[in-house]
């Protein structure tokens, strides 16, 4: 039975683990993207949620101008500690935050951010209303979500892979988490909730995913995410074969050099 709580707990070496082998595989050409999009005054101050180990906030110090304020927040003080680690090249606010209850006055931001995120959120209309009040009049609110796993290679063969060592209890967090919040309408519904009044607009975005060797995003899926959690919980002796049996189902597919899988986001950006 699933723990939707152990969805959420990114401890031990997972930090270390997801930017390492997972922030280049999947999530630096998604930052490089959604920062791109991105058009504030160099008066402006930006708010990023769920921030993670930091590639968006890296990204957002490199290619902002200085005098932009970044203000880079996440529920995990193991992913904060570990992104403050590698640091950035300019001084960025880090503050442990829920962004349910962002603790921040109202229109105190111009930019609100936050790379696949919003799939953690226990209750994402309240997460997203959270956003909208601390907008100034005319902020943008934008958010990248993952498309469902069929859309994304890699994740799918390690899910099923991973799903025959325990074919009782199959773990399913991949598919159940950050990969089950793609649903167009669901989501402009909770962005209609969350108090937007104009529609969204949203972008869905192909990429490619590529490693050196079948290991990597296979260590990077069973070690570096939440589903080490799923593993360890049903057989802590077995997370190593795990990841052995993921690299494998990747190599029978995608073969045993380099490899190269697709990947889908969509990009979702709200005006207020």
């Amino acid at each position: 039975m699933a723990n939707v709580d152990d969805d959420k707990r990114f401890a031990g070496s997972i930090p270390r683990l997801y930017d390492t082998c997972l922030v280049p595989l999947i999530f630096e050409p998604y930052a490089a993207d959604l920062v791109s999009r991105l058009q504030v005054s160099p008066s402006s101050s930006v708010l990023e949620i769920a921030a993670g180990t930091g590639v968006v906030t890296r990204t957002l110090a490199a290619e902002l101008p200085e005098t932009v304020a970044i203000v880079a927040t996440d529920l995990n003080q193991a992913m904060l500690d570990h992104a403050m680690a590698v640091g950035t090249r300019r001084p960025v606010d880090w503050r442990q935050v829920d962004a349910m209850h962002l603790p921040f006055d109202d229109e105190s931001f111009d930019a609100v951010v936050c790379q696949f995120g919003a799939m953690f959120f226990p209750d994402r209309s309240k997460a997203f209303a959270q956003a909208r009040r601390v907008l100034r009049p005319g902020g943008v609110f934008m958010f990248s979500v993952w498309d469902e796993i069929a859309e994304n290679e890699f994740a799918d063969v390690v899910t099923s892979a991973v799903a025959a060592m325990f074919p009782e209890d199959p773990p399913r967090f991949l598919a159940r988490t950050p990969h089950g919040y793609y649903d167009r309408q669901v989501i402009e519904q909770d962005v209609e909730q969350g108090g937007f009044s104009m529609p969204p607009q949203f972008h869905t975005v192909a990429a490619r995913s590529r490693a050196t060797s079948p290991r990597i995003p296979a260590v990077a899926y069973c070690e570096g995410t939440p589903l080490r959690n799923e593993i360890e919980t049903r057989d802590a002796s077995r997370l190593e074969e795990a990841t052995e049996v993921a690299a494998a189902a990747i190599a029978a597919r995608f073969g045993t050099g380099a490899v190269d899988g697709k990947i889908q986001a969509h990009v979702v950006i709200a005006v207020k």
